[in-house]
This record gives structure tokens, C-alpha cells and sequence, in this order.
């Protein structure tokens, strides 16, 4: 049995991490075989590198993990619609399936604003869900745009 929203928490308990440090609250998770291989939350702010996005730095752990680049056996949870960079990585990476929560409508690469994972001019489809745990994902993010904003 497919465990999305259990795997979706997590990712939501990596993306309150990230906002507790400062960081856009957005937290990733790998898994394979129903095993966590990798974790992340965003670290752009703390690494001062604009590539520090939660679904990268979970990729590079994942690789690791594995031994190898190809994650075609994987599944990434994250709590955000992947930007551009990060969807072209999952493309990269070969990723098999990607879970996401709340949708990003203004850079969203995963169906809202562009579909770089179902791009037929790519050699590589990645399966998305989207929508899971949406609510409790975009309430992080909207709680912390406000607080920021005052």
C-alpha cells in the first residue's frame, strides 16, 4: 500500500526545519522500495547558493545512497510544486515517480505554469501526484510569506 500522506508529513516536518532556520519552507524526501533514502529541506539562505533547493540537495543524497545518478526506482515527496531547476533535475536524474503538495502558480514546472516532467521533447517522463496534503503544504508557505511581510 501506498503511503503518500504518511510520506508527505515527513516532507511537511523537513519544511517546518527549514523555516525555523530562516529558509522558504519546503521539505523533500526520497524513497525507494518504501525505505526513506534521503531527506532535505531547503538551504539557500544557509549555504548562500541559489541551486540549495530542498529537491536538489534530496537528489544529490538519494545518488549517493544508491551509488549512481539513476533514480528511476524512486519517489520524491516534496511539499511544493518543483521550479524549473528542480524539474530539470528530476528529468536528469531519471526520476521515477515525484508526490507533490501545494502548487506553485507562479513558478510551478510540475503542470501549473510549465510540465518540463511530461515534456515530449525530453527522452524521460517523471509520474507525477499532485495535490497530496495540499491544504497543510500551502499553509506553511502562506504563513511564512505573511510573517515576512509584516
Amino acid at each position: 500500500m501506498i503511503r503518500h500522506e504518511e510520506y508527505m508529513k515527513i516532507a511537511l516536518s523537513l519544511a517546518q526545519e527549514a523555516r525555523d532556520n530562516g529558509e522558504i519552507p519546503v521539505g523533500a524526501i526520497v524513497v525507494v522500495n518504501g525505505e526513506i533514502i534521503a531527506k532535505a529541506c531547503n538551504e539557500k539562505e544557509m549555504r548562500g547558493d541559489a541551486t540549495a533547493h530542498a529537491e536538489i540537495l534530496a537528489l544529490q543524497r538519494a545518488a549517493k545512497k544508491v551509488g549512481h545518478w539513476r533514480l528511476s526506482d524512486a519517489t520524491m515527496y516534496v511539499t511544493l510544486e518543483p521550479c524549473s531547476m528542480c524539474a530539470g533535475a528530476m528529468v536528469q536524474a531519471r526520476l521515477g515517480n515525484l508526490v507533490f503538495g501545494a502548487y506553485d502558480l507562479k513558478a510551478g514546472a510540475a503542470g501549473s505554469v510549465v510540465d518540463l516532467l511530461d515534456h515530449p521533447a525530453f527522452n524521460h517522463r517523471v509520474i507525477v501526484k499532485s495535490g497530496v496534503l495540499a491544504k497543510e503544504c500551502g499553509q506553511i508557505l502562506k504563513e511564512f510569506f505573511d510573517t515576512r511581510r509584516r
